[in-house]
């Protein structure tokens, strides 16, 4: 499955999910943003803000904003102030006699006197100066990153610290800016949006439609969100992370099919990692990225110390080397590593038992790579613990890895001829390929007879 392909479908899952306000946005913040940025940028709305202003469309209205800024548009109104004592502007004499009328017929000193100044705050200039405080707020919080070239910057504002300089200067000293007065939270309005549009002046026009691109990004416009994941500068630091978000968001549409119910989303925490849950009987529970410290789950792999002929970690060795070997029909050497994990908890309420579905992920077609995937889910599983107590483990001492479907491994597609999932029953882990998880997912969940309907 091709990234393009994966894009595709995590974009709609974020669309779907995320902005829909059912999968925590910090989450998916979390996972999308740049390794250099800080805890910040955990943020959302913060998040999407810097991939909207990394645009080669916004530098260049940025760079052409001292210049045009010096023509901006404003509005001839009248004010008019009750004098008394002295005259102050034009004598509005009828607004006067009216005045003198209502309060002291005969106070001759009384005037209302007209002054006609220029007004800065039309819909026009509205639009202008919400789209600067999106920029200039962003870049404020984001120079630090910018000014250094980290590569996720791409070539955007490289080498532009004179214009963040000069776009600093403008928001903090520019007469014509600072006379604008700061829209309401619900500003600018379609109207106003309207009015700059339609207005000759190319600084309105752009302000505008680089303004309706950031709406369109927040509201999550899926063709933004192709782009934020796709060509910008939050993408994740490898694809790995791209296919982890895509196999997670296919397990929460096949158990909302199964269960023909929503998913309930769970706030991220600190130090908590309970992603969702499907009420029912059994209770469902779904957790990402070395999950389920909130549940006593654990993954331990320390040495074994009870007297065995092999210990866990060299069964885990053999055994993975036995389904490598199977699978791709070719002898292997033995190695290990370690990653982390996606797991489906089914908890029976009336009889307070639990059985998992341990799920690791390979962005990869590298025999190498998948014999390590293999290797590292035979890990999860044998050293799978609750409460400090081994999840699989026989009245012998020996079985660690569940009945042969509590384990599985998603990889990318392969070109070459491998075992479909029928034929790896007799297997320890199951192994699906990133086109089949859809379907094979659904069949691993009813063949483990993990009863999760």
């Amino acid at each position: 499955m091709n990234r393009e392909t994966i894009i595709d479908q995590l974009s709609q899952d974020i669309v779907s999910y995320v902005m829909a306000g059912s999968f925590e946005e910090q989450q998916i913040a979390r996972e999308i943003k740049p390794g250099d940025l800080d805890e910040r940028f955990e943020d959302y709305r913060l998040l999407l803000n810097l991939h909207f202003v990394l645009k080669d469309d916004v530098v260049k209205f940025v760079k052409k904003l001292p210049k045009r800024l010096r023509s901006i548009s404003t509005e001839t109104k009248t004010v008019s102030r009750t004098r008394r004592g002295t005259v102050d502007g034009h004598i509005n004499w009828g607004a006067t006699m009216k005045k003198r009328y209502s309060q002291n017929p005969s106070d001759s000193s009384l005037f209302v006197c007209d002054n006609r100044s220029e007004d800065y705050d039309t819909p026009e200039n509205l639009v202008l100066k919400r789209l600067i405080s999106i920029i200039y707020n962003t870049i404020d919080q984001a120079e630090e990153y910018i000014k250094q070239q980290y590569t996720w910057a791409k070539d955007t504002w490289r080498g532009e610290e004179d214009l963040i300089d000069e776009l600093k200067r403008i928001v903090d000293r520019n007469v014509h800016v600072r006379r604008i007065r700061s829209p309401e939270n619900y500003e600018p309005t379609e109207r106003m949006l309207i009015a700059a549009e339609s207005s000759r002046k190319p600084i309105y026009q752009e302000a505008a439609e680089l303004l309706r691109t950031h709406d369109n990004l927040v509201a999550g416009d899926r063709g933004e969100i192709k782009d934020l994941l796709n060509n910008t500068a939050i993408t994740p630091d490898d694809d790995e992370t791209l296919f982890e978000l895509y196999v997670l968001f296919r397990f929460v549409s096949v158990l909302e099919s199964i269960r023909k119910q929503q998913a309930q989303f769970k706030p991220i925490r600190s130090n908590r990692k309970e992603v969702a849950m499907f009420d029912g009987d059994p209770e469902l529970v779904l957790y990402y990225d070395q999950a389920g410290t909130d549940r006593d789950l654990s993954f331990v792999t320390e040495e074994d110390i009870t007297e065995r002929p092999l210990s866990r970690s060299e069964k885990v060795q053999e055994v993975a080397h036995d389904i490598s070997n199977q699978y791709f029909d070719k002898k292997f050497q033995n190695y290990t590593s370690r990653p982390d994990v996606i797991v489906l908890e089914i908890r029976d309420p009336n009889t307070q038992t639990y059985e998992y579905l341990v799920t690791e992920v390979k962005n990869s077609t590298n025999t190498g790579t998948i014999r390590t995937g293999i290797k590292e889910t035979l890990e999860y599983l044998a050293f799978l613990r609750v409460d400090d107590d081994f999840v699989f483990e026989d009245e012998d001492g020996e079985d660690y890895f569940g009945s042969g479907w509590n384990g599985l491994l998603v990889i990318q597609d392969l070109e070459r001829d491998t075992t479909p999932l029928e034929e790896q029953g007799d297997s320890e882990i199951k192994i699906l390929q990133a086109s089949e998880l859809e379907d094979g997912l659904e069949r691993v969940l009813d063949r483990a007879d993990l009863n999760v309907e």
